[in-house]
């Protein structure tokens, strides 16, 4: 059965024609079909990714050498910030990266980019490589992880052999349960959903 006759079945609509009369109050995203918009979703390509738990490859502003950076023995709390007090885990702004390299690297081209940002006030615009969708319901909270000791690879995989981060890890809730019965940490649905 396909899906919209899934959704058509369970009262749901998952487009919505746009009649000709009707001015767009948003440009067009890329990809998205014209006159054809979908429940919170740019194209209906993204519906079913999203039905399917297919993420998006993230495209990340600049090209973060993250082996170079772990090869140095940077520690991955020192640029994401309040990984270890709270849920999220930051992603860094240019001025994190100006605390090294105001003096660290200054003559190398992707240096002299974050700098002309900074100077401009212009932040990077990172996209998140890990995560949960909405429909998952999933809290997920990384300071009980740092504070039980999970190391960062566990769930991101080696990132110290990455350049750009990449998704290499697929946190299924068999993938977190699975841990959670090795570590004796609770399986209880509220553990994680809520």
């Amino acid at each position: 059965m396909c899906l919209a006759a899934l959704a058509g079945s369970a009262g749901c609509r998952l487009f919505e024609p746009v009649s000709s009369t009707t001015e767009p109050t948003m440009p067009s995203l890329p990809g998205q079909s014209t006159g054809v918009f979908t429940t919170a979703r740019p194209t209906f390509g993204a519906v079913i990714d999203d039905f399917l738990n297919r993420r998006p490859v993230a495209r990340q502003p600049i090209e973060f050498p993250h082996n170079i950076h772990v090869g140095k023995e940077i520690m991955c709390e020192f640029c994401h910030e309040g990984v270890a007090t709270g849920p999220v885990a930051c992603l860094p702004s240019v001025r994190t990266c100006m605390i090294c390299h105001a003096a660290i690297a200054t003559d190398r081209p992707l240096i002299q980019q974050i700098t002309a940002m900074s100077e401009k006030g212009i932040d990077l615009a990172w996209q998140r490589v890990y995560g949960f969708s909405d429909v998952d319901h999933v809290r997920f909270n990384h300071a009980p992880h740092i504070r039980a000791k999970v190391e960062c690879a566990t769930c991101h995989g080696n990132v110290g052999e990455q350049t750009v981060a990449q998704r290499t890890v697929d946190h299924t809730m068999g993938f977190c349960v699975n841990c959670h019965n090795e570590r004796r940490a609770s399986v209880d649905c509220l553990t994680c959903h809520f």
